[in-house]
């Protein structure tokens, strides 16, 4: 094979010396050369002789291939490979005049433009052929300084191709003598002369052949690459070698990006517009080019890219060669094909078990022998009957349902008034059936009336069976259904076991004495520290006190507005009554009620604060005055006036100090006011919300605020707020304190009676609500463990309060008596005030009948 040694020795071989058949073919140095014969395969050479000829070969090979004839008049020098061991020195010129240089011109058509630079770098000039005594140098001589290159090869001048290749063939055939089988170099022609090859082999027959010609005997003329539409071939060179990157990295540099050498690739020159707008105005065709951004320069477009930009403009396929309405190819259709469409022998894998269905079947194995797969059992299943008694096969088995199953719940089931023959007594009369006509179809009862009929043939068909069926669906399609798990509990062991009430008498079960006298709603009520004296206050404007164990009025006092609150003072050795009426609240020391030495000590303790009021700055809140003449010779010896309406008047357990409450004056509706020296203080420079009730503590300096929702509880000595009491109702009307201190209760007008254990929660203990209507008043048996509310339903009742000494039992609570219509409802006002007697288990109630009335 050329290229290999055995090929350049017989290239040697062929030497004019020693091969006559080549020197014969030697043409005279003033002959035309004639082409020599192309091999199988092989291009054919034109050589000659010629003396000291240099040769310039091209060293950039486009990717095609190409012939180009020789100027005429001009000889050919056969073309020697350089050795890639050898250097290059610089081509004399010297006889470029005489021969001229003759180039291989290797170039495609689109690189001729660029070959005309005598000045490029990528020519090298091949060293001229040495001399020695006027001879050429041999292609031997040639061979042995280039042993090492094993692809390139060289021959004569005037050496034939054929000749050279079949002493190459008979140094094969001397060799090893190995059959290449399917190795066969494709450049062995066997016993192929010269004379037999055709000059014009590998000629394209549509040219003339030229006279001269430069081939290549090394490399094959393939045909020139024709990209088209579909094609990934490129052959246009990139100058711009930069890679496909954004071109705007390179806006602040004078470089648009590094070569594969590393070295920058400097910007083009840019026109400015007015150069742009000549070059419009001159070149005729400057509409057909476009600006590459990444060459930064314009490129003419070609007639194809102006058919595809038209096409794309018009909405067209680019490709005016694509077809889009070709006709189908029908691979697969109703024809049947002889031959199979691919026969590909079956792969080995489908004569052999796979290794992945027998991982899964063993894997189904092991579960059934541990048990976690139990097989279906294999059993005769008996046929079905093709025909069947329905009566006889009606045993239901009812199914498994599933865990989560709920069912249904049942219709009711009819009662006698659905019978079509109802007794009597189901039947409505008259006044019921036009009751149950006027009345909303939400509001009755049923949605049907009792009918009686003769016969069951007589009843007409049911009108609202479609609706009831209906709305059934309707019930079982959106109604969720939710399980209840009934516990068998004793309904007994739910409720406490409370004393009976035999076991905790004593308390009030009865009306004993009544009281009458006035003329409009008794308010208020109180019961001296004795418990001999009652006194009560009215809207008829009077104030009257009343002998308890006979119900005899003893004494009157009228009054200019109307009486809100009464209270006796709590110490048993000064009787004095506070009344609250309008914006005045009066102290009265009653007459011929008690005996001498308790009344002249009441009056020396009324009367020793004017001395000590007299050096007393005056306070603009509350202002104490004596009364009128007459007032006096009723039993009042003080009047105290203030900004505002006084609701309730309340004592200190002492007996020295009071506290009013108005309403409606706002940061001053609490004052405190002491008797012994007529002086009146603010104990809340702010109030928050309307204060309803205020008391004092039965045996600490503790001060309980009642406002609408709220129940505040302040320290007096340090005068703080301890704690407050969220009673959760809506609205306070009354308010009482257990005699120890520890518990406090209070009504509300959404009918709530709450009990409070101080020293457990700010929260009720107990919420009672057995009234109907609105809570008046509250209050505590002083000695018994009894405590009573009164509301507007009419009614009274009687609690057993039970509060321990163990701090660790929670107080008990148990109802004991109901004194139902107390006192009938007046303008939709019933009982407004309870009282207990202090010694005694008797129960003073007043209402808005005008009457007071005395359970025992």
């Amino acid at each position: 094979m050329p290229g290999t040694r055995q090929n350049k020795k017989a290239a040697a071989s062929s030497s004019p010396a020693s091969n006559p058949a080549s020197a014969k073919a030697k043409p005279a140095p003033s002959a035309k050369p004639k082409a020599a014969p192309a091999a199988k395969g092989r291009l054919p050479i034109a050589a000659t002789k010629v003396k000291s000829a240099p040769v310039v070969a091209k060293t950039k090979l486009p990717s095609t291939l190409k012939t180009r004839p020789a100027p005429e008049k001009k000889a050919v020098v056969p073309v020697v490979a350089k050795s890639k061991k050898r250097t290059v020195a610089e081509a004399q010129q010297d006889s470029d005049d005489e021969f001229g240089q003759v180039a291989i011109d290797m170039a495609s058509d689109e690189e001729e433009d660029a070959e005309g630079d005598i000045d490029s770098d990528e020519e090298d000039v091949i060293e001229e052929f040495p001399e020695e005594d006027g001879q050429d140098m041999s292609a031997a001589d040639i061979e042995d300084d280039d042993d090492d290159n094993n692809s390139e090869g060289s021959y004569m001048e005037g050496d034939s191709i054929v000749d050279s290749q079949e002493e190459n063939d008979d140094e094969d055939d001397d060799g090893d003598g190995e059959d290449d089988g399917d190795d066969e170099d494709p450049s062995d022609f066997g016993d192929l002369k010269a004379d037999d090859i055709d000059p014009n082999f590998g000629h394209n027959l549509n040219e003339p052949l030229p006279e001269e010609s430069e081939y290549n005997p090394i490399r094959r003329e393939y045909p020139e690459i024709d990209p088209v539409y579909d094609s990934d071939s490129s052959t246009e060179e990139n100058e711009n070698t930069v890679g496909n990157i954004p071109m705007h990295w390179y806006d602040e540099y004078p470089h648009i990006g590094y070569d594969v050498n590393g070295k920058k690739i400097m910007k083009p020159a840019t026109a400015d517009e007015l150069d742009k707008f000549l070059s419009t105005m001159d070149d005729p065709d400057s509409w057909l080019s476009a600006h590459n951004y990444k060459e930064g320069q314009d490129v003419k477009l070609s007639s194809e890219e102006l058919d595809i930009i038209r096409r794309l403009e018009g909405s067209r396929i680019p490709d005016a060669d694509y077809d889009p309405y070709e006709d189908q190819v029908e691979f697969f259709t109703s024809k049947t094909e002889v031959m199979p469409l691919s026969a590909a022998p079956e792969p080995k894998r489908r004569f052999i078990p796979s290794k992945h269905e027998a991982k899964r079947i063993m894997k189904i194995v092991r579960a059934i022998r541990e048990g976690r797969i139990v097989p279906r059992k294999s059993g005769h299943v008996p046929a079905k009957p093709k025909y069947y008694n329905l009566w006889n096969d009606a045993e239901d088995k009812p199914r498994e349902d599933h865990v989560m199953h709920i069912a249904a719940p049942k219709m009711k089931l009819p009662t006698h008034d659905e019978s079509y023959n109802p007794p009597a007594e189901y039947l409505p009369t008259v006044e019921e059936i036009n009751e149950w006509n006027d009345m909303d179809r939400e509001d009755r009862p049923k949605n049907y009336l009792p009918q009686k009929y003769d016969a069951l043939r007589n009843v007409p068909g049911y009108n609202r069976f479609i609706q009831e069926r209906f709305e059934r669906c309707l019930d079982l399609y959106l109604a969720p259904r939710v399980r209840k798990n009934r516990l068998n509990i004793d309904p007994e062991s739910l409720i406490p076991k409370l004393p009976s009430p035999r076991d905790l008498q004593p308390f009030p079960t009865r009306l004993a004495i009544e009281f009458l006298g006035h003329q409009g709603r008794v308010r208020s009520v109180s019961v001296d520290p004795t418990g001999l004296w009652l006194a009560s206050g009215s809207d008829d404007k009077t104030v009257r006190i009343w002998e308890i164990a006979t119900g005899r009025c003893m004494s009157t006092y009228r009054l200019n507005e109307l009486v809100t609150s009464v209270v006796w003072g709590p110490n048993k050795d000064v009787a004095v009554l506070a009344i609250a009426c309008g914006y005045k609240v009066g102290i009265v020391v009653p007459e011929k009620l008690f005996s001498p030495e308790t009344t002249l000590h009441s009056e020396e303790f009324v009367k020793a604060g004017f001395a000590n009021s007299a050096a007393s700055e005056p306070n603009p809140k509350a202002t104490w005055n004596q009364p009128t003449p007459a007032e006096f010779d009723q039993g009042i010896r003080v009047w105290i006036h203030l900004q505002k309406a006084v609701k309730q008047v309340t004592w200190h357990r002492k007996g020295d100090y009071f506290a009013t409450v108005a309403p409606d004056a706002n940061n001053s509706a609490v004052l405190i006011h002491q008797l012994t020296k007529h002086q009146t203080q603010q104990p809340f420079k702010k109030t928050k919300g309307a204060v309803q009730r205020v008391m004092f503590h039965p045996n600490k300096p503790m001060f309980f605020v009642a406002t609408q929702r709220y129940v505040r509880q302040y320290n007096l000595q340090r005068q703080e707020l301890v704690k407050t009491m969220q009673t959760g109702v809506k609205w306070i009307s009354s308010l009482d304190i257990h005699p120890a201190g520890d518990n406090l209760i209070i009504g509300s007008y959404d009918k709530r009676l709450c009990w409070f254990d101080l020293d457990l929660s700010s929260k009720p203990y107990k919420t009672l609500r057995y009234h109907q209507q609105a809570i008046r008043s509250v209050a505590y048996h002083k000695r018994y463990p009894l405590f009573a509310s009164c509301a507007d339903d009419g009614n009274v009742q009687v609690f057993h309060g039970m509060v321990y000494n163990d701090l660790l039992q929670n107080p008990l609570i148990v109802p004991v008596k109901i004194l139902k219509n107390a006192h009938e409802r007046v303008e939709a006002l019933g009982a407004l005030c309870v009282e207990w007697h202090p010694t005694q288990p008797w129960l003073i109630s007043s209402g808005a009948d005008h009457t007071i009335k005395l359970f025992s």
